[in-house]
């Protein structure tokens, strides 16, 4: 079996949103390689999302409804790049930090 440090943190969830892992010595391989790919979209998401939040909140007719989509999208967002850091950490033998 392989060691929990050698596993890779997949940068999509399973059923019921439990955690994917990929173990594999193979880091050009078919899988390692589509969840680069999707990393990298999701990044480019995130990217683009903040751009347009910097637009809405400096839109004074922006309604309510339009944040509350703006912090919806933001949440699924940063919850993709907070599972990318924490897979690029665990590749990189760092820990993560302690909840506040």
């Amino acid at each position: 079996m392989t060691a929990p440090k050698e596993l890779r943190l997949l940068p999509w969830s399973g059923p019921e949103g439990k955690p994917c892992y990929l173990s594999t010595d193979d880091q050009g391989g078919y899988m390692s390689r589509l969840a680069d790919n999707v990393e990298s979209l999701q990044i480019g998401s995130a990217a683009q999302l903040l751009n347009l939040a910097s637009e809405l909140l400096d839109d004074k007719k922006a309604g309510l409804d339009d944040m509350r989509r703006l912090t919806r999208e933001l949440v699924w967002s940063l919850r993709d790049v907070l599972r990318i850091a924490a897979s690029r950490g665990d590749l990189l033998g760092v820990s993560e930090p302690h909840d506040a």
